[in-house]
C-alpha cells in the first residue's frame, strides 16, 4: 500500500522517447530580406563589372540575378508568412518546375494558335493562364490533401512567379541581342522595368485563380470547375488582356484626344509615329495610368480572398 505524498513535493518524471530530428529543411525567419538585398547588390556590382568589362561572360549572370531577384522575394517572403506547413520542396517545385512547364505550353500555343490581330492579347492572356494552372494542376496531382484558399495563393503565386522570372530572363536576353551585336543598356533598362513589375503581374494572377480552384477542389483530391472557378479565370485572363495591350489602348486614347487619324496597326503594336510633345505626354500618362489601375485591380482581388480564409488570418 502506498502512502500519498504531501501537497508540494517534487513529482518523478518521465521523459518521453525522443523524436528523430526532421528531415525537412528549415529556412529561418527574415530570409526573404537577405535574398533582396544581398541579390540587388550582386546584381549592381554585376552590372557595374559588366560595363566596365565588357565581358559577356557575365550576361548569364546578370540576367539571372536580375530576373530572378524580385520573384524569388516575394516567393520566400509567402512561404516564410504563410506556407510553412506545405513544405520547402512543394514551393520549389512550383516556382522552378511550374515556371517552365508554364512557359513551354504558352510558347508552343501561342505559335500555333495565335496571328497579329486586335485580340491577341485576348488569346495570349487565355492562353498563359490556363497553362500555368495546368502546370499547378499537375504538380499536385499527388497531393490530394493540398487543397483549400490559401494553399492556392501562396502555390499558385509560386507558379507564376516563376513564369515571370523565366519570361524575364528571355526579354531580357532578347533586348541584349540586337543587330549591332550586345547592348548593356536595353539589357538592363528591361531587367529593372519588369522587376519594378513583377509583383503586380503574372504572380498575382495566378495566386487569384490557383486560391478559387483549390478552395473547391474535393478531399479526394479531384478539381471541381463550378461557376465561381471559371469566372475568376475568365476574369485573371481580363487582366491579363488589359495589361498586355495597355500600350495600344493608350495609343488609341490619345489618337481619339488629339484628333488625329491613326490606323489600327499602331494600336496593336503599341506606338505612335512621329508624336509630338503633347502625344508624349497623354501616352505616358494613359499607359502608366492603366497599369497602375488594373494592379490596384489585381492587389484588391487577393486581398479580398485573403480576408475571407480564417486559415490565411491566423498565420504569423
Amino acid at each position: 500500500m502506498t502512502q500519498a505524498q504531501p501537497p508540494g513535493a517534487p513529482r518523478a518524471r518521465i521523459p518521453g522517447p525522443k523524436r528523430p530530428p526532421s528531415s525537412v529543411p528549415r529556412i529561418r525567419a527574415g530570409l526573404w530580406k537577405h535574398w533582396l538585398w544581398g541579390g540587388l547588390a550582386l546584381w549592381t556590382l554585376t552590372a557595374v563589372v559588366t560595363f566596365a568589362t565588357r565581358d559577356t561572360t557575365l550576361l548569364p549572370t546578370l540576367i539571372l540575378l536580375g530576373s530572378f531577384l524580385v520573384p524569388g522575394t516575394f516567393v520566400l517572403w509567402a512561404y516564410e508568412r504563410h506556407a510553412r506547413d506545405l513544405g520547402v520542396s512543394l514551393m520549389l517545385g512550383c516556382f522552378a518546375v511550374g515556371g517552365v512547364l508554364g512557359m513551354l505550353g504558352a510558347s508552343v500555343m501561342e505559335y500555333h494558335l495565335l496571328h497579329p490581330s486586335l485580340w491577341m492579347f485576348v488569346g495570349v492572356g487565355l492562353i498563359e493562364e490556363a497553362v500555368k494552372l495546368a502546370a499547378l494542376m499537375y504538380l499536385l496531382r499527388t497531393q490530394p490533401r493540398v487543397r483549400g484558399l490559401r494553399a492556392g495563393l501562396v502555390l499558385g503565386a509560386s507558379v507564376g512567379f516563376g513564369f515571370a522570372a523565366f519570361e524575364s530572363a528571355g526579354h531580357a536576353f532578347s533586348a541584349a541581342v540586337g543587330m549591332q551585336g550586345i547592348d548593356l543598356r536595353p539589357l538592363l533598362e528591361t531587367e529593372l522595368l519588369r522587376g519594378l513589375l513583377a509583383p503586380f503581374g503574372r504572380g498575382l494572377w495566378t495566386a487569384i485563380s490557383g486560391a478559387v480552384l483549390l478552395a473547391f477542389r474535393r478531399p479526394n483530391g479531384r478539381y471541381r470547375f463550378p461557376a465561381p472557378v471559371v469566372l475568376t479565370c475568365l476574369g485573371v485572363c481580363l487582366l491579363h488582356a488589359l495589361w498586355d495591350s495597355t500600350h495600344g489602348i493608350a495609343v488609341w486614347i490619345v489618337a481619339r484626344l488629339t484628333a488625329t487619324d491613326l490606323p489600327l496597326s499602331p494600336f496593336a503594336e503599341g506606338y505612335i509615329p512621329q508624336p509630338t510633345d503633347t502625344q508624349k505626354y497623354l501616352f505616358t500618362l494613359f499607359s502608366v495610368g492603366g497599369l497602375v489601375i488594373i494592379s490596384l485591380a489585381g492587389i484588391a482581388w487577393v486581398r479580398s480572398l485573403a480576408r475571407s480564409d480564417p486559415p490565411w488570418r491566423n498565420t504569423p
